[in-house]
C-alpha cells in the first residue's frame, strides 16, 4: 500500500467563485491557527464568517495547566486578529462573554442565527470525541486536515496491510518521500537513524541556552487576569508566562532554536538537569501542535542548517525523526485504532494515580524534579515524562487512563492524538506492543546515568532491597515477575526473565516484598 504523503502541502478543495456558493460559517478551533487550513482555503472571504469561541467545554473536561489556557485562548485571539488583516470577517467569541453557551456546537448555533447563515464548514478536529461531536451536526462539511505530512487514512491502509507495526519503517518511508537528509535514494551518512548517537548525559556546570522568551503584551496579559480569575482551582503555575503567542513569534522562537540549540540538540536530548529545565531541546512542540509552525517547514530548515555545515548529522536527523516520524507515526496510530485504543490495558494495571503527581510531594527526587518542573512550566522533555513520570507508573502498576488524563492535563503541547497513544503505547505498554517494541522499564541505574537527580535523594539508588533502595530499582524486579510470561517472549525483555530467574528464591521474594511494602504506603 503506497502511502499518501504531503511534499509541500495537500491541494485544499479550491473555492467556489462567490456568485455560485452560498455564505457559510467557518469554524476554526483552538489548535488550527493556521492560515492555510483546509477550511480557511476552501472559504471566500467577501462572504463568509470565521468563528472562534472559547467554551469551558473545551477548556475543563480535564483539568487543564493554566498556562496552557492561557497559551490557547491567547494564541487564539492574536490569531483573530491576524485574519481581520488578512480579510476574514472573524466572530470571536470570549470565554467570559455573558451569552457564552459554553460548548463549541452551542457557539456554532448561535453564530448561524446571529449571521443568518445555513451551512458550517470546519476542518476536521485532531480528537477523536470532537470528530463524533462535529459529525453529528447539522448542515456541517468536516474537510481533512493537511497540516500533516502524511494522510491519516492512508496510513490506516498501509498499517493494516503491515505484518508488524514499527516507527522505523514509517520514518525511512517519509525520508524517501520528503527527501528529507537524502542522497540520491540512500539516507546521508549511511544510515537512517543515529539514535546511539543521542544518548550523552549532560553536565550541570556547563552554560545552557533557554527557549526565547517574549513578554506578555496587552492581549496576553487580559488572558492571564481572566484565567486566574476562573481556573484558580487548576493545575500549574501561571506565572512568569513567556510563551509565545503569535506566528511570528513562534518563527523567532523556532529560528533561536537552530541558531543557539540543535547543535547540541542530538547529543544530550536524553539528558536531564534539576537546574537545566530545557537543556537543547526547542521547545517548540506547543506552538507546533497548535498549528503556529508547520512541520515540513521545520524539517527543511533543520536540513539547511545540516547541508551548511552548522549542524552535525545525528543532532539534524533526531530532530527530523521527531517531526516526520514519530509525531505523525502516532498520529496514525490515534486515528487508525480509536475509539477503543483509549481503554487498552494489557498489563491489567489499575492502581490510582498517585497524588503527588499533583502535588509533587514526594522524596524520590527524580519525580519531585519532573513534576515542580511540570507545574511552573507546562513542561517536560520527552525523556522526562518516558523515563521518569512513565517509567514509575509502568513499574508500579497505575492505570494507564489516569495517567493518559493527567498527561494531557499539564503539558500546554498534549493534544490527545499526539499525547495518548505516546501514553498508552509507548509509555505504558497498554496497547501489547502494537506501537512500541518492548516496555520502557527501566531502574534507578537509568535516571543516575542521565540525570543528577539522584545526588540528594533520600533513596540510595545503588541499593537493590531493603527500605531505602530506590523505589525504581525494587519495583522494576516486581514488574519483571509480575509480566515474565509476557516478557520472555519479548527479544528485548527475555534476557531480564532469565536474569530474574537465576535469582535464588529468598531473593526474589525480598524484592517483592519490599517493593509491595513500598507501593503500600503509596496507597
Amino acid at each position: 500500500m503506497e502511502l499518501p504523503f504531503r511534499t509541500g502541502s495537500f491541494p485544499s478543495p479550491p473555492p467556489i467563485a462567490s456568485e455560485a456558493m452560498s455564505p457559510r460559517l467557518i469554524l476554526v478551533l483552538g489548535d488550527q491557527l493556521s492560515p492555510d487550513l483546509s477550511s480557511l482555503c476552501a472559504g471566500d472571504r467577501a462572504i463568509d464568517v470565521v468563528l472562534m469561541a472559547e467554551v469551558m467545554a473545551e477548556a475543563s473536561y480535564v483539568r487543564h495547566h493554566r498556562k496552557k489556557l492561557a497559551f490557547v485562548f491567547s494564541a487564539m485571539r492574536h490569531f483573530a486578529e491576524e485574519l481581520r488583516q488578512a480579510g476574514w470577517r472573524v466572530d470571536y467569541v470570549r470565554l467570559d462573554n455573558p451569552a457564552n453557551t459554553g460548548t463549541l456546537q452551542g457557539e456554532v448555533q448561535r453564530a448561524l442565527a446571529r449571521h443568518r447563515l445555513g451551512q458550517t464548514l470546519a476542518t476536521e478536529p485532531g480528537e477523536w470525541r470532537l470528530m463524533e461531536t462535529m459529525r453529528g451536526w447539522d448542515a456541517t462539511e468536516l474537510l481533512p486536515d493537511d497540516r500533516f505530512v502524511a494522510d491519516r487514512h492512508g496510513f490506516a491502509q498501509w498499517a493494516q496491510d503491515r505484518k508488524g507495526l514499527r516507527m522505523e519503517h514509517f520514518y525511512r518511508l517519509m525520508r524517501r518521500k520528503t527527501g528529507l537528509l537524502m542522497v540520491g535514494d540512500q539516507p546521508a551518512g549511511g544510515q537512517w537513524n543515529f539514535d546511539m548517537d543521542n544518548r550523552k548525559p549532560a553536565k550541570s556546570n556547563v552554560a545552557m541556552p533557554r527557549p526565547l522568551p517574549f513578554p506578555p503584551d496587552p492581549i496576553t496579559r487580559e488572558v492571564l487576569d481572566m484565567v486566574a480569575g476562573r481556573f484558580d482551582d487548576h493545575f500549574g503555575d501561571l506565572e512568569p508566562f513567556w510563551f509565545a503567542t503569535t506566528r511570528a513569534e513562534a518563527e523567532q522562537a523556532f529560528a533561536h532554536f537552530l541558531k543557539t540549540s540543535l547543535r547540541d540538540f542530538g547529543a544530550y536530548q536524553d539528558a536531564m538537569l534539576r537546574d537545566h529545565k530545557f537543556l537543547h531541546h526547542a521547545f517548540v512542540a506547543v506552538y507546533l501542535n497548535a498549528g503556529l509552525l508547520d512541520p515540513l517547514e521545520m524539517c527543511r530548515a533543520v536540513e539547511t542548517e545540516w547541508r551548511a555545515g552548522r549542524v552535525p548529522l545525528n543532532s539534524a536527523e533526531g530532530f527530523i525523526r521527531q517531526i516526520i516520524g514519530w509525531r505523525e507515526f502516532v498520529r496514525g496510530v490515534y486515528w487508525w485504532r480509536m475509539p477503543g485504543y483509549a481503554a487498552s490495558n494489557a498489563l491489567e494495571a489499575h492502581r490510582p494515580l498517585p497524588e503527588f503527581y499533583w502535588s509533587g510531594d514526594t522524596p524520590m527526587a527524580c519525580l519531585r524534579a519532573c513534576i515542580a518542573q511540570t507545574r511552573e512550566e507546562a513542561y517536560a522533555h520527552h525523556i522526562q515524562r518516558l523515563m521518569v513520570t512513565g517509567n514509575f507508573a509502568l513499574l508500579a502498576g497505575i492505570d494507564p487512563h489516569e495517567l493518559h488524563e493527567w498527561y494531557l492535563a499539564v503539558y500546554a503541547d498534549a493534544y490527545e492524538w499526539v499525547e495518548l497513544p505516546n501514553t498508552i503505547g509507548m509509555s505504558q505498554f497498554a496497547d501489547g506492543g502494537l506501537l512500541a517494541s518492548k516496555p520502557y522499564a527501566a531502574s534507578g541505574a537509568y535516571i543516575h546515568r542521565m540525570s543528577d537527580y539522584c545526588g540528594d535523594c533520600a533513596y540510595d539508588v545503588k541499593a537493590k532491597a531493603g527500605p531505602r533502595a530506590c523505589p525504581f530499582n525494587l519495583l522494576y524486579w516486581r514488574f519483571i515477575a509480575r509480566h515474565k510470561q509476557r516478557l520472555s517472549r519479548n527479544p528485548r525483555m527475555a534476557q531480564m526473565v532469565r536474569t530474574w530467574e537465576r535469582f535464588s528464591p529468598e531473593k526474589q521474594a525480598q524484592l517483592v516484598n519490599d517493593a509491595d511494602a513500598f507501593l503500600a504506603v503509596l496507597g
